[in-house]
C-alpha cells in the first residue's frame, strides 16, 4: 500500500484508458438496453423508446458529473467522511418514510423523488461506506493488525448498515456486496488474515446451524428459502418460481456461438421479465453469442486492471484504498450478475454496471467513476 506524502502535487490527465473503456461500455450498455426493453416498452406506453431514452439522458447527463467529479480532488471526500457514515444510515431509514419511500416488487428499497423518479439509496451508500472505511483505515494504518482497531471496531461500523440493508430494505444482496468490499479494505490495509479465518469458521458453523433449522422448522415456500430451491432446480417449477432463470438459460442457449444477430432475441418478448434490467446478460448472449459476453467481460477486465494500477500508483493510502474500493464494487457486481444470469448462483437483483436499465443507478455509477479518475490525475509516474 503507498505511504501517505505530505508534499500536495499537480494534477495531471487522468487514467485515458480507463474513461475510454467506460465510455464503450455506456455505449454498448445504450444498444442493449434499447434492444431488450423495446418489446415491453411497446407493450406498456406504446414507445419502443421509452427505456432507452431515459437511460440516454442518464448516460449523458453522468458522463459531465463524471469529468466533473474528476476534477475534485479526491481528498475532499476523505474529509466528510463522518457526515457520509450519518448520512448514509439516514438515507437507508428515510425509506420507511410514507410519501418519501417507494415499494416495488414486494420490496420497499427505493425512494421516490417525483412519480417518475426514483433511487436506491443502497447505491448511495456503497460509495459512502468505501469513502468511510478508507479514511478510517488510513487514520489507523499503524493500528490495522490489532484485532480491536484492525478488525473488531470496521465490524462494529458495518454491522448496523448490512442490519438496516437486511431487515428494513430485504437487500440481501447490497449488504453482501459492501461486505465483501470493507473486508477487502480491511486486508489492504493490514488487517491479519487470521481474524478472517476464525470468523469464517464460526460464521460457516452459524451458516450450516441456520440453513438446518431453516430446513426443518422454517416454511419452505418462503421468499429466500423458495430462491435456494430454485437456484438447486430452476426446472422443478418452471412456470413460477423458476420461470426467470429457466428463461434465461433459454436465451443463453439459443445465442450459441455469434448469437441470433442484434434485435433478434425471442426471450425478449414478454418470457424473460425485466430484461433490460438484472438479466441484459441473457438478451446479451442470446442476440451477440458467446463474443458478445466474451467482449463484455474483457470490457470488465480492462476495468479491474485499470483501477488496480490507479491503486498502485495512488500517491498516499486514502487514494489507494478509495481506488481498490470502487474497483471492487464494479467487478464483484458484475461477477454477481453474470453468475446469477448463468444459474452459477441463487438470484440476488443485482444490475449489470453500466448495461442493466437504471438512470439514477447510471448517475451514480458514474460519479464514483469520476472519483477513481481523479485518483489517476495523481499517480506516481
Amino acid at each position: 500500500m503507498a505511504k501517505d506524502n505530505t508534499k500536495k502535487p499537480r494534477q495531471g490527465q487522468f487514467d485515458f484508458i480507463l474513461f475510454i473503456d467506460v465510455l464503450i461500455m455506456l455505449a454498448f450498455g445504450l444498444i442493449m438496453v434499447l434492444s431488450a426493453s423495446s418489446p415491453k416498452a411497446l407493450s406498456e406506453s406504446g414507445n419502443s423508446y421509452k427505456y432507452v431514452q431515459t437511460q440516454a439522458i442518464s448516460a449523458v447527463a453522468g458522463i459531465f458529473a463524471m469529468i466533473l467529479i474528476s476534477k475534485i480532488n479526491y481528498k475532499f471526500w476523505g474529509k466528510l467522511y463522518r457526515p457520509i457514515y450519518v448520512i448514509s444510515i439516514i438515507l437507508l431509514f428515510a425509506v420507511l418514510i410514507p410519501k418519501i419511500g417507494h415499494s416495488a416488487n414486494g420490496a420497499t428499497r427505493w425512494i421516490k423523488i417525483t412519480e417518475s423518479l426514483t433511487f436506491q439509496p443502497s447505491e448511495i451508500v456503497k460509495v459512502g461506506m468505501i469513502i468511510f472505511f478508507s479514511r478510517y483505515f488510513t487514520e489507523n494504518i499503524d493500528k490495522m493488525g490489532k484485532f480491536w482497531h484492525g478488525f473488531f471496531i470496521p465490524l462494529l461500523y458495518v454491522a448496523p448498515i448490512i442490519l438496516i440493508l437486511v431487515v428494513v430494505q430485504s437487500h440481501l444482496s447490497a449488504a453482501g456486496v459492501i461486505g465483501i468490499i470493507v473486508c477487502i479494505l480491511m486486508l489492504m490495509a493490514g488487517t491479519k488474515i487470521r481474524y478472517f479465518l476464525t470468523a469464517g469458521l464460526a460464521g460457516a458453523g452459524a451458516l450450516g446451524a441456520g440453513l438446518y433449522f431453516a430446513s426443518k422448522f422454517l416454511n419452505k415456500g418462503s421468499y429466500r428459502f423458495g430462491r435456494i430451491e430454485t437456484f438447486l432446480d430452476p426446472w422443478s417449477d418452471p412456470t413460477d418460481k423458476g420461470f426467470q432463470i429457466v428463461q434465461s438459460l433459454y436465451a443463453i442457449g439459443s445465442g450459441g456461438l455469434f448469437g441470433v444477430g442484434l434485435g433478434n432475441s425471442t426471450q425478449k418478448y414478454l418470457y424473460l421479465p425485466e430484461p433490460q434490467n438484472d438479466f441484459i446478460f441473457a438478451i446479451i448472449a442470446e442476440e451477440l453469442g458467446f463474443i458478445g459476453c466474451l467482449v463484455v467481460i474483457i470490457l470488465f477486465g480492462i476495468f479491474i486492471w485499470r483501477g488496480v494500477v490507479i491503486a498502485m500508483k495512488a500517491r498516499d493510502t486514502f487514494g489507494s484504498l478509495v481506488a481498490i474500493g470502487i474497483t471492487s464494487l464494479i467487478g464483484i457486481q458484475a461477477l454477481i450478475n453474470i453468475a446469477v444470469v448463468t444459474s452459477s448462483m441463487p438470484n440476488t437483483g443485482m444490475p449489470l454496471p453500466f448495461f442493466s436499465y437504471g438512470g439514477t443507478a447510471l448517475l451514480i455509477l458514474l460519479c464514483t467513476v469520476g472519483i477513481l479518475l481523479n485518483i489517476s490525475r495523481y499517480q506516481k509516474q
